[in-house]
């Protein structure tokens, strides 16, 4: 990653890593340990101005889940504003809803796997 995160920014990612939502929980013990394909991923990572969710730095995929207020136009705004600017940094961005995370597991698996498989092929 271009940008190191400074010492407020790798806090603020500590104590949202001790805060998770049921959501990110929930997500969470389905991709860690490698129980997921085999993909590494480390959770609220700091990509300097944001904190990722989820991140698999093997193939620079982000794992983005998203509450109510991501839906409102505001949210909606800087969610693209966001995601351009991953996309430059070589990043792919891969977002759900916590209602997908809450009733279609399956599905939101399925699709990193997919995403994974493309990206692995790019590689």
């Amino acid at each position: 990653m271009q940008n190191r995160p400074t010492l407020a920014q790798r806090q603020f990612a500590r104590h949202l890593r001790t805060s998770q939502t049921d959501c990110e929980q929930l997500l969470w013990q389905k991709l860690r340990a490698r129980q997921l394909a085999g993909l590494k991923f480390r959770r609220q990572v700091p990509v300097p101005p944001f904190v990722l969710d989820f991140y698999c730095v093997e193939l620079k995929l982000a794992v983005e889940l998203d509450g109510g207020q991501h839906f409102e136009a505001a949210g909606e705004i800087h969610d693209r504003r966001r995601t351009v600017y991953l996309q430059r940094l070589g990043i792919e961005v891969v977002r759900f809803s916590n209602l997908e995370v809450i009733r279609q597991m399956g599905d939101v698996l399925e699709q990193i796997v997919r995403v994974a498989e493309v990206l692995r092929l790019r590689s």
